[in-house]
């Protein structure tokens, strides 16, 4: 019997429930997956809300990110075998594939294998951050050493990631938080500079950092109201990519600004690149081998050391969501399953 996570009503991290079920197994082009640690990401929280990019079917499982070791391989798999250490990518629906559990199912080609030397915990906390920063820095944002990244509410898993792959890039990170709680922590990981929103002018101090010009990329997770703001914070001819919408106003375009400022703004998912067959997205399938083949490289090197805020075992799940819900971490929380 297998134990995994479902829910089968909207709501809070109290709707999740474990579940035994029989032993899953793989379909053809499919491996089954014994699970050895989950990343815990936002989009579970949107999804189970209903407000993610696709709704839940219910009953439904959960979780877009976990690593752990092939034991069984379906028809027609070539590119893993028996006893492969892979993550499992973030490019299916949650409806289809889900990673919550001891055990989980998933396409053999939205698998990567991950090095001997980088720990189960560590790659769990690994793809969906850095591929999200690394597909919106060097592919959308085109990013050049030297140059200043705005990373708004930057003590994320997301954003704890930018700071290091904005360094790995020869880059510059700016990071905001709302209070002046996060401000070390978040110079400890090795943000260049900090911007304490609460208590200093964003756009002044962006300008201030940048000798006038402005950063020539903003990533930011929140738009809303925040948008004018960013708008006069960004470079002449520079980017704004936003991932998310934590902020729940409307998002209204700075026409003005747009026209002075000669500004791009992107609308980015991780999807773009990573593929998404629910929604019809296709994978960009040579941005995305060079993704995975940088991140793989990096951890193996030990270039990129994600950090963890804070590790569960697989029965304190809803303590772990709880957690992340809270938004105390500074990094990714990590959910390990067995030994």
């Amino acid at each position: 019997m297998d134990n995994i996570i479902t829910f089968n009503k909207i709501g809070g991290p109290e709707v999740l429930q474990f579940e035994q079920v029989p032993s899953l197994e793989p379909g053809r082009g499919e491996v089954r997956i014994k699970v050895k640690a989950i990343g815990i990401n936002r989009a579970e929280s949107m999804y189970r809300h209903a407000q993610y990019v696709v709704e839940p079917k219910l009953p439904s499982r959960i979780g877009v990110e976990g690593v752990g070791i092939v034991e069984r391989i379906g028809p027609d798999v070539t590119q893993v075998q028996i006893g492969d250490r892979v993550a499992m990518m973030p490019s299916q629906s949650m409806n289809d594939y889900a990673t919550y559990g001891d055990a989980s199912i998933f396409p053999a080609d939205s698998v990567a294998k991950y090095p001997e030397n980088v720990s189960h915990t560590i790659a769990a906390a690994s793809f969906v951050q850095y591929l999200t920063t690394y597909f919106a820095f060097v592919e959308i944002g085109k990013l050049q050493p030297g140059h200043h990244v705005l990373l708004t509410a930057a003590s994320g898993g997301v954003g704890a990631a930018g700071i290091e792959m904005l360094h790995l890039l020869g880059a510059k990170a700016i990071a905001t938080t709302r209070t002046s709680a996060k401000r070390q922590s978040l110079l400890d990981l090795g943000a260049d500079e900090v911007i304490v929103t609460e208590e200093e002018n964003l756009s002044e101090r962006v300008m201030q950092i940048t000798g006038g010009k402005g950063a020539e990329l903003i990533f930011d997770p929140i738009a809303g109201a925040t948008l004018d703001t960013l708008a006069a914070s960004v470079a002449w001819g520079g980017k704004i990519i936003i991932y998310g919408a934590m902020d729940e106003n409307p998002t209204v375009y700075p026409l003005f600004p747009a026209f002075f400022r000669n500004f791009n703004l992107e609308s980015y998912m991780i999807y773009n690149f990573t593929g998404y067959p629910a929604l019809g997205i296709p994978r960009n399938e040579s941005a995305y081998r060079e993704g995975v083949d940088f991140v793989v490289k990096a951890l193996s090197e030990g270039k990129l050391n994600p950090v963890i805020a804070k590790t569960f075992p697989l029965d304190k799940i809803v303590e772990a969501v709880r957690y992340l819900e809270s938004n105390q971490q500074v990094g990714k929380v990590v959910v390990t399953v067995g030994s």
